[in-house]
């Protein structure tokens, strides 16, 4: 999912955001349903129920190890009194939790992770949560098929170009009096070549770090290092032609692979990205 979205619930617009790669939704705009003039109040209103306390401080400690358990303790003893109030902010502040978090800004206001949102929208009204549900669900269906689309598509260029590679090996590496099992050899090599430029690793490496995941290294490529890696394979043809050999191959298709994922990525994750592809490079 792109890093904000807008879903239309019930004649209201409720923001939907990614943070760390977990979905959060807009509490500020859910209780604005119930009461646009006072949804600070209403959401106040909503936490210093003892139920809700319970579920919220449950969640933390299932997902979040930093979580305050004696703080929380706290808020749940005293939580339903008359005299007891509670703000996301303090919630925040005070068990360092994750669950629920502010933003600042003109389209600003308190985010919280799906489950706990869901739970909210309970609150406000049943109906409103089922059709928060349903465009929540129609949002992630039309994210995941244009992703899928664009990693399919990028799958197949890559492909494409692969074809282009082992004819460049097999023209320029490989002696026609090679065994077949020899060329496997030669044309893994230069597979590996490429991996290792992109990712930092070989496929073996790959495959020994993850021995949970399905498929090869390339199988579990992002979109964005899919397109990098249709372009290498082309421009190592070229490379191949021009008889350089493969250590020097290797340092340009890495200083080609570290300029163009820069482009394609956001800034945030320059820095390691870089630092990940020129260890690798290094260590190999």
């Amino acid at each position: 999912m792109s890093n904000s979205k807008n879903v239309h619930v019930l004649e209201t617009n409720v923001k939907v955001i990614e943070v760390d790669r977990d979905i959060y939704i807009s509490l500020t705009d859910i209780a604005r349903h119930k009461d646009s003039e006072r949804s600070d109040y209403i959401l106040q209103n909503w936490m210093r129920n003892r139920s809700t306390i319970e579920f919220i401080g449950l969640w933390e400690q299932i997902h979040n190890p930093g979580f305050k358990s004696i703080e929380f303790d706290g808020f749940k003893n005293d939580a339903g009194s008359n005299s007891f109030s509670m703000t996301p902010k303090r919630w925040i502040e005070s068990t360092n939790a994750i669950g629920i978090i502010s933003k600042k800004g003109r389209y600003g206001g308190s985010f919280a992770h799906q489950d706990i949102a869901f739970e909210f929208a309970s609150w406000i009204s049943a109906e409103f949560k089922l059709y928060l549900l349903k465009e929540f669900q129609r949002l992630k269906q039309d994210e995941f098929s244009r992703e899928n689309l664009e990693w399919n598509v990028s799958r197949t260029l890559a492909k494409v170009n692969y074809q282009i590679h082992t004819d460049a090996v097999k023209n320029h590496l490989i002696p026609e009096d090679l065994s077949l099992r020899k060329q496997g050899f030669v044309y893994a090599s230069e597979a590996d070549l490429l991996n290792t430029a992109l990712f930092g690793q070989t496929a073996k490496q790959w495959r020994d770090a993850n021995p949970e995941l399905k498929g090869n290294i390339r199988d579990a490529a992002t979109l964005e290092q899919l397109v990098v890696l249709s372009n290498m394979e082309s421009f190592n043809s070229e490379l191949l032609k021009q008889n350089l050999p493969a250590d020097e191959r290797v340092v340009i298709l890495n200083r080609l692979a570290i300029d163009q994922m820069r482009i394609l990525i956001s800034n945030k994750d320059v820095k390691k990205l870089t630092q990940s592809l020129a260890g690798g490079k290094a260590n190999d």
